[in-house]
């Protein structure tokens, strides 16, 4: 295979949990007594961490109920993972296939490592994957790079074996930051965001993952 450890972003990537962030970040404003937010716009403030989300959500002059509102937010999301979370369809497939070729595969996540752990291991994804980084893994967290070189020398994978998988702008920012190559899926969270980055490969579809792998 050309590419011999491909590392997956979480959310947007392989698993989509829309509905259940959505649900969470609507919790604390009803919590708070603030009017609820259209989850489509929600999905767009995905992909920086709880605190980012939250923040977003609650927008510039409300920042002094911060704090609070991650707290709710961690507390009812950690009940709430696996409402209506799912893999998205055709990863599993996806992640058998490159298993089967012997590829390593990791997950970097800005999500907590243990909520993380938790879905992982609730959908039945945990046994594909060598290792799980969060955002709160290592003192740093994507785009900086620590978080795939950390999963990068656990097999000693060379940088041009690397391949970073990934739904946001973030994610081509970290493969770039890591002197790695990218490749963008279309059915994350923020597709736009993601071309604007420019990503130097994008797929689909997860089947379309496999023979890219393949080349490299």
């Amino acid at each position: 295979m050309g590419f011999t450890h491909v590392v997956f972003d979480l959310d947007g990537t392989l698993i989509d949990s829309r509905a259940d962030l959505a649900g969470a970040v609507n919790h604390v404003l009803r919590t708070l007594g603030l009017a609820e937010i259209d989850p489509t716009t929600l999905y767009g403030y995905v992909g920086e961490g709880a605190r980012v989300l939250v923040e977003r959500a609650l927008g510039p002059v409300r920042q002094e109920t911060l704090v609070r509102g991650v707290a709710l937010f961690m507390e009812y999301y950690a009940e709430h993972l696996l409402d209506a979370t799912e893999p998205y369809a055709g990863i599993v497939d996806c992640l058998t296939a490159l298993a089967a070729h012997g590829v390593t595969l990791s997950v970097l996540t800005n999500k907590p490592v243990g909520m993380s752990e938790k879905i992982l291991t609730g959908l039945k994804l945990s046994p594909y994957f060598i290792a799980v980084i969060g955002g709160d893994s290592l003192p740093t967290r994507k785009p900086d790079p620590a978080g795939l070189e950390h999963l990068r020398t656990l097999r000693r994978t060379l940088r041009e074996e690397t391949l970073l998988v990934g739904d946001s702008g973030i994610d081509v920012t970290t493969a770039r930051a890591a002197q790695v190559a990218f490749c963008g899926v279309t059915w994350g969270l923020a597709p736009d965001g993601l071309r604007a980055a420019n990503p130097e490969r994008m797929i689909g579809h997860p089947s379309e993952l496999i023979p890219m792998v393949a080349r490299g």
